[in-house]
């Protein structure tokens, strides 16, 4: 990696994320939606009933706008 940025570094623009920064990943955002809305306290009587709600939340959410201050100054940005 330093001997392609000693090279191209020049071209490319590297934005350093913490270790642990659930805040800025867009994934967790849903997991907190999801756990929120469906897994939190769910009364369902198997694990086939509960795969069966989140699938249908998944479908009746589509896609999730990206959420987070780092997107937004990276969308600025370009």
């Amino acid at each position: 990696m330093r001997d392609y940025l000693r090279q191209w570094g020049h071209r490319v623009v590297l934005h350093y994320l913490p270790a642990y920064s659930p805040k800025d990943n867009p994934v967790e955002r849903v997991w907190w939606h999801l756990h929120e809305q469906i897994t939190r306290n769910h009364r369902c009587a198997d694990i086939g009933e509960l795969v069966d709600l989140t699938f249908a939340w998944l479908d009746e959410r589509g896609p999730f706008k990206i959420e987070g201050r780092t997107y937004e100054r990276l969308r600025v940005a370009a």
